[in-house]
């Protein structure tokens, strides 16, 4: 089971930029995709990017496309997501996953807490 710790939720204005980064521990997830979902209040859990052991495979949503960037650090059992020209909408907890059951990526067997991140307008 790998346990995940999510990291740099805020409050940003809007046309700013965040970076969340993600600390994997328990075992090594090199090998493992790699997410991160958000749930914003009162809507359901979403997927925001996703990115394979290897880097190579990345995906978005078409909601973020061109303003986030998914990327992960193997040597330091990291992901994070760089996240720019942010808008309210943008608003919600984010969660990092770690290993997709299958090859939709719609499901993931570890979860971290989340990390809140506000954008005003």
């Amino acid at each position: 089971q790998v346990q995940l710790v999510e990291s740099g939720g805020g409050l940003v204005q809007a046309g700013g930029s965040l970076r969340l980064s993600c600390l994997a521990s328990g075992r090594t997830v090199s090998r493992l995709g790699m997410g991160w979902f958000r749930q914003a209040p009162g809507k359901e859990r979403e997927f925001v990017a996703g990115i394979a052991g290897s880097s190579i495979l990345q995906y978005y949503s078409e909601s973020v496309k061109g303003r986030f960037t998914i990327s992960r650090d193997n040597a330091k059992n990291t992901v994070s997501l760089q996240m720019n020209s942010l808008k309210p909408e943008d608003t919600a907890v984010y969660y990092c996953a770690a290993d997709p059951r299958d090859h939709s990526w719609s499901s993931f067997r570890s979860w971290g807490q989340g990390t809140q991140v506000t954008v005003s307008s």
